[in-house]
């Protein structure tokens, strides 16, 4: 395959792929992903430690199933998860383990041949790229001048991805029938939820192994038309930025892209999409976390929003907790945080500070015995230098530390 990857094949579609799928080294090297991934248990109960203590006949099992044609994939269990910061919940599905597994197998065989075919402005579940890439690339743009932004957003993505439409965009590539047997058979995956069974009409189903690959898949057409026209998309999966030098260049792109995703049978959300002139006193946009404005950048509202909730939870007055503790608890959460968003304006970081050690302070005035939150000389009391002797992690001083680094 490798060697194939580089010289090509003829006519540019993939034969024989199956029996890479079912290779019991593929298997077994799958299994190694899905087990460090960890995960519960899907529909038949089966968790990954049993799966384990039958590993060899599992997989040999899968490999059989695989072979013959015989294999299909059993429903999955549908749960829902928090939305920080939002009193709505996700959906998330999980597929049982020997599906992940398969799923796993599955993605290793194909993902290096849609990899070859990828254009650069893609940057959402890839190998080798992530969400500080696409923010590099943004504000590399912008400051070369590419002040207008098509701010857009896809209304119901990985919900209303067309299974046939999808199929025929794999396909121009593979024309493996036990490949596309495969994905179809993933795609229309049985849904359990509660105590019903129903089966999906279109959409990616969330939480399956394969399902970012394909999502990648859907859109490279929209990819590829953009970049051809010369547009300066940014895309992170279902979340994409076009930047340009003027606002009819950004008129012309929206018009362009609105197309290209009706063409697919998805649609824009009307009220998520606008044309937004960052030179504008004032304007900006979102994109992965960040809010961009006026040549500089910080947290999103609803990123601090998250943040914050997530600070108050570690740091309510009555936690029958002592300081060091509630400190290292914090730092594990600021750490990961600053990691994130490092290169917001400084701003940012000063405003958090003052704010986590106010409520610190609030509740060491509990640990006095006095009531109310921090205010009058608190600060004088437990000044900045108490909570860093304490190992307090300071986002402002963990800022500073990156220019002088930098």
């Amino acid at each position: 395959m490798l060697e194939a990857l580089e010289k090509g094949v003829k006519g540019g579609v993939w034969f024989s792929l199956i029996d890479k799928v079912y290779r019991p080294e593929t298997l077994y090297a799958a299994w190694q992903r899905v087990r460090h991934a960890g995960g519960a248990a899907g529909s038949d109960q089966e968790s990954l430690e049993q799966f384990e203590k039958r590993l060899d006949a599992n997989l040999a099992k899968l490999c059989e199933e695989l072979r013959t044609g015989s294999y299909r994939p059993r429903p999955i269990r549908r749960t829902y998860i928090e939305k920080p910061g939002s009193k709505e919940k996700r959906p998330l599905g999980i597929p049982t383990v020997r599906d992940r597994v398969v799923q796993t197998a599955l993605k290793m065989v194909i993902e290096p041949i849609f990899e070859k075919e990828f254009v650069c402005t893609s940057f959402g579940f890839r190998p080798g790229r992530g969400c500080k890439d696409a923010l590099r690339r943004v504000e590399g743009l912008m400051r070369a001048g590419y002040s207008w932004v098509v701010d857009a957003d896809l209304k119901s993505y990985f919900d209303s991805i067309p299974h046939d439409r999808l199929v025929e965009e794999v396909s121009k590539y593979i024309s493996d029938s036990g490949v596309l047997g495969l994905i179809e058979g993933f795609l229309k995956q049985q849904i359990l939820e509660d105590l019903s069974l129903w089966t999906p009409e279109k959409g990616a189903p969330q939480g399956a192994v394969v399902s970012p690959l394909l999502s990648n898949i859907y859109l490279h057409e929209v990819d590829k038309v953009m970049k051809v026209a010369g547009y300066e998309m940014v895309r992170y999966a279902d979340d994409f930025v076009i930047l340009c030098k003027s606002q009819q260049e950004a008129a012309s792109a929206l018009e362009r892209v609105t197309e290209l995703t009706q063409q697919g049978g998805l649609s824009l959300h009307g009220d998520k999409t606008s044309l937004v002139d960052t030179g504008e006193a004032g304007q900006g946009f979102d994109f992965l976390g960040y809010h961009f404005e006026n040549g500089t950048r910080w947290p999103r509202k609803k990123s601090l929003r998250k943040f914050k909730e997530t600070i108050r939870r570690k740091t309510r007055r009555s936690n029958g907790r002592s300081l060091a503790v509630i400190i290292d608890d914090i730092n594990g959460t600021t750490k990961g945080w600053f990691e994130y968003f490092k290169h917001s304006n400084k701003r940012t970081f000063k405003m958090l500070d003052g704010w986590i050690r106010r409520r610190l302070r609030s509740i060491l005035r509990g640990y006095a015995k006095k009531k109310g939150i921090s205010r009058g000389k608190d600060h004088i009391r437990w000044p900045n230098k108490y909570f860093r002797d304490h190992g307090y992690f300071s986002l402002y001083d963990a800022y500073c530390a990156l220019l002088q680094s930098s």
